[in-house]
């Protein structure tokens, strides 16, 4: 995949299936999906198309400035996106399907128009409750109601997609909330963006640093053990899945449940995530 996260640039090429919608799911051509929903005349500007990987919560919490305008995550116009989430209900419609997904940070319904003469196609057909899928889509809002309009809905055959997403979706909202790696290597950073956190019940820092991440980004304040439990993660030896709990409560002398307090708040605020289970971290490269 060569994405370009550029302020100003687009997506490049994707693996999701889709070149920045350009050839997503059929539904992509001369007509509108969502009818009178769009600005009448077809006056948006699709060779602008950007393809944001987002997770719900962000898609809940993007602001619109006015009905005709693109909706904003992170302070930037975001045009289609795509995220990951599971089949909670799936409810037919005469001109359209809606899926209700769910990412762990929130719901969100997905509709796919259908064409009323063919009916849905194979993979919509295949598409059951409580299994993943993978939408690319635009967002849109009707009567004061968010959906998405979907141009590819597809089944997620490979779990490893679901983590990969989340990691993405951080690394994007990173970039533009905080700015570029370089940027915040030099010591600056950007100020974060409208638009909200990417997780639910996300720490922003506001407790003042007591330690500085990687990359030279300030901490928020951190109780002794976390802080303990976040050096050995940054400086141990390891391999690529990081360190077990078991490892870093011998290594530190601490009882199991205090590692596990500490990597609960650490979990918290974004600073560290789980790789091979939920007992093995790795620090959050920023």
């Amino acid at each position: 995949m060569a994405t370009s996260y550029g302020y100003g640039g687009s997506y490049t090429t994707t693996s999701y299936g889709a070149q920045g919608g350009a050839e997503g799911g059929g539904f992509m051509g001369g007509a509108s999906q969502t009818g009178s929903q769009d600005t009448p005349g077809g006056s948006k500007t699709y060779g602008k198309d950007t393809l944001r990987p987002v997770t719900i919560k962000q898609i809940i919490d993007a602001q619109q400035p006015h009905p005709d305008a693109e909706f904003k995550v992170d302070g930037h116009e975001m045009t289609q996106i795509t995220f990951v989430g599971q089949v909670r209900t799936i409810s037919m419609q005469a001109t359209n399907q809606t899926f209700k997904l769910d990412d762990g940070t929130g719901l969100i319904d997905v509709k796919v128009w259908l064409d009323v003469d063919a009916g849905p196609s194979p993979t919509i057909s295949s598409i059951k409750e409580n299994t993943y899928v993978r939408v690319l889509g635009r967002l849109k809002a009707f009567n004061n109601k968010k959906h998405v309009a979907a141009h590819v809905v597809r089944p997620v055959t490979d779990f490893n997609e679901i983590n990969a997403h989340l990691l993405e979706a951080t690394y994007v909202h990173l970039y533009f909330s905080r700015g570029p790696p370089e940027s915040l290597q030099a010591g600056g950073g950007a100020e974060g963006g409208a638009g909200g956190g990417l997780f639910v019940d996300q720490g922003d820092g506001a407790g003042g640093a007591a330690a500085v991440a990687r990359g030279g980004r300030q901490l928020p304040q951190l109780s002794a053990v976390a802080k303990k439990v976040y050096n050995l993660l940054s400086t141990a030896p390891q391999s690529n899945e990081g360190l077990n709990v078991q490892y870093i409560s011998a290594n530190l002398g601490l009882p199991m449940n205090e590692v596990f307090k500490a990597g609960d708040e650490l979990l918290g605020l974004n600073i560290i995530y789980p790789t091979m289970d939920d007992e093995t971290w790795m620090v959050m490269e920023y």
